[in-house]
């Protein structure tokens, strides 16, 4: 699933072609792209023609699309929130551009240009209309209202999150990936903040110091921002930007992926462990398995 830096690119990309431009249309070719918006498919269509898009935003894996009444005019209220899942892409094309096999949901603009296109193979991603709620000043989609700020927003507290995290009583991994607590970290990036960390993943919260704490999410920030600058991490061709292009910081991980191959920073081989029906990368000797590891 893409993680916090696949869906900034995107958001990057939907802002620079797509903020700015009024819905004269919508299309729905596939109900279940659109189940989470419970009035149905007819209302999802209805409601958006005629409204502008005003910014594109994003919180962890998760953005939207703020609307307006039309061009002239902002109402913060409403927003499209996507989810893009395991498979969905938000794509910009021309009009003329053939229909992709797994098109899903199309916007078409009053001004003739290019198109927004969910297309989602798995269907497992999908769109909604909803209200916008304030959280601490911001306002975020209310289905997102849980989660918490991601490490790249101006108002995440770093060091509100240390304490947090100290307070858990659960390993070090789950507590990266748990979205209440961080959002936007997957589990990509928690293998490589703590290989950066040095901390292995069965760590206990409750035995972190506050430095190491502290380091680990800087970590976390630190690989993120260069993913970012990668475009992401494109392990096949459903991990895409707007373009259709893939990112290619897949080239740069150092242990999420590369079991049996020497870590770079010691030589010694990586290990594969399993870790909640998924895996976990480490090195043995980088980052030993802690007295009492919490798995």
């Amino acid at each position: 699933m893409p993680e916090l830096p696949e869906v900034e690119v995107v958001r990057r990309g939907v802002a620079a072609h797509v903020v700015g431009r009024t819905v004269s249309e919508v299309e729905v070719l596939h109900p279940r792209s659109v189940r989470r918006h419970v009035p149905g498919p007819d209302d999802f269509a209805t409601r958006l023609a005629g409204r502008c898009l005003t910014a594109a935003r994003r919180r962890g894996k998760y953005m939207w699309l703020e609307l307006g009444g039309g061009p002239e005019e902002v109402d913060a209220g409403e927003a499209v929130l996507a989810h893009l899942g395991m498979s969905g892409q938000l794509l910009v094309q021309p009009d003329e551009a053939p229909d992709e096999t797994h098109l899903r949901v199309r916007f078409r603009f009053d001004d003739g240009g290019p198109q927004l296109r969910f297309v989602d193979q798995r269907t497992f991603g999908g769109l909604s209309l909803t209200e916008l709620v304030s959280v601490d000043g911001v306002a975020v989609p209310e289905p997102v209202a849980h989660i918490a700020p991601d490490p790249l927003e101006p108002v995440f507290d770093l060091e509100a999150a240390v304490a947090r995290m100290r307070k858990r009583r659960t390993g070090v991994k789950r507590a990266l990936l748990d979205q209440t607590l961080v959002s936007g970290i997957g589990n990509i990036y928690a293998d490589e903040a703590l290989w950066r960390a040095k901390l292995h993943w069965a760590r206990p919260t409750a035995n972190l110091t506050r430095p190491q704490a502290r380091t680990l999410l800087v970590a976390a920030v630190e690989v993120m921002q260069a993913a970012l600058t990668a475009g992401g991490t494109s392990f096949d061709d459903l991990y895409v930007n707007v373009n259709g292009e893939s990112g290619y910081f897949d080239r740069s991980l150092a242990v999420y992926g590369q079991a049996g191959l020497p870590c770079p920073r010691c030589g010694t081989p990586v290990r594969r462990d399993a870790f909640m029906n998924r895996s976990s990368y480490s090195c043995p000797r980088c980052q030993p398995t802690p007295r009492n590891p919490h798995y």
